[in-house]
């Protein structure tokens, strides 16, 4: 058509009444003989998401990562060999185009769109849309089979593109699962992390990567989705579950940590040993104005696990006036004040072992924070 693109032109497309589902085009030619033409529009229905596997080694050093899209197909006419291009972004003008999909039939001409105001609660349609937008467009060329298909990843300002290489076929009321990327060996850190004011009496499990080339990835931003972690149990390819973990957009060389959720194989028992208190102050009147306030904590810590482990342990205090006093059996670098009311032990553990340490707690209380204040300084 590009030969005679000044001689043809779309004059109007129009909705007939009572006939749902169908448009009409009215295209005028200057040219005797067929021409082929191309018509480009938009339509709604089409969706994605991202979902990830991740299979960590033996030893929990590597992850083989793959990532997938599913393409949902709620547009009411079906695609045949089309090729399938997804857009990782907000495209704004996908909003006129929500707002045109509510229409009512009979269709009327169609005028202008009225753009939502930006004040206004977006419906969850809206929302979805604004994550992904599905762009598939009809080509002759015959779908690939027998391998994964080639992604090809483009940054085009605010936003990636990837197009699916081959074509899919998708008929409406359908989804279909595509292989995104497949990276084997990414490294990845494991943590186990116990607060009781967060996460209760459970430990929890935490795996962590950077997406850069370090760690094999880096190509593109990572669309957000949810991530299932398996374990290789043996070496014949057997898995065991390990947790799963949603996660946002993850840019490039950005770090991500997945929360895998409460774990049985590794315990934190804390025990208080001991609780007195001691010099008070009084006032004038013989009231009591200020105290200290002494407890003993024991913390066991276990791995039942058949590998090494590295755990965070967050004790919380009600006050910001306090002293720690570290027992022998706690090394000077396996704990640090992380805030005015928070301190953190971070310990190894062996496979099959156990730890135990004790700390003591000093707080003060009334005119006895004034004391502390000034020995602070």
């Amino acid at each position: 058509m590009a030969q005679h693109k000044d001689n043809i032109d779309i004059q109007q497309l129009v909705f007939p009444a009572r006939l749902r589902e169908i448009g009409r085009w009215l295209i005028r030619s200057e040219v005797s003989g067929r021409v082929p033409f191309e018509i480009t529009y938009f339509t709604s229905g089409l969706s994605w998401r991202a979902f990830y596997m991740g299979t960590l080694s033996q030893d929990e050093k590597t992850m083989r990562l793959q990532g997938y899209v599913r393409v949902t197909n709620n547009s009411g006419e079906d695609y045949e060999n089309a090729q399938t291009r997804l857009i990782v972004g907000k495209v704004h003008i996908l909003d006129q185009i929500a707002e045109l999909a509510r229409r009512q039939y009979p269709y009327e001409r169609p005028g202008e769109v009225p753009v939502p105001p930006a004040t206004a609660r977006p419906s969850s349609e809206m929302l979805e849309m604004k994550r992904g937008m599905v762009d598939l467009a009809s080509t002759r060329l015959g779908a690939l089979a027998g391998k994964p298909k080639e992604v090809k990843k483009e940054g085009l300002s605010e936003y990636f593109l990837y197009t699916i290489e081959g074509t899919q076929t998708i008929p409406t009321g359908w989804s279909k699962r595509l292989l995104s990327f497949d990276v084997d060996e990414v490294p990845v850190v494991n943590l186990y992390k116990y607060e009781e004011q967060r996460y209760g009496r459970s430990v929890v499990r935490f795996v962590s990567f950077k997406n850069d080339e370090e760690h094999n990835l880096g190509d593109t931003p990572i669309p957000g989705g949810m991530l299932k972690v398996y374990r290789t149990a043996d070496d014949t390819g057997h898995l065991s579950y390990t947790g799963q973990s949603s996660f946002k957009y993850i840019p490039v060389d950005e770090d991500v940590e997945l929360n895998l959720g409460p774990v049985a194989d590794v315990v934190v028992e804390p025990t208080l040993m001991g609780f007195l208190t001691r010099d008070y102050r009084f006032d004038r009147r013989g009231n009591i104005s200020g105290w200290d306030e002494v407890r003993v904590f024991k913390i066991k810590v276990k791995n039942t696990r058949q590998i090494p482990i590295k755990i965070e342990i967050q004790r919380n205090f009600n006050t910001t006036y306090w002293d720690l006093q570290r027992s022998e059996d706690l090394d000077e670098g396996e704990f640090e004040k992380v805030d005015v009311d928070t301190i953190k032990f971070t310990l190894k553990l062996q496979p099959r072992s156990s730890r135990e340490f004790r700390y003591g707690l000093t707080t003060y209380h009334g005119v006895r924070q004034e004391d502390w204040t000034k020995a602070a300084r």
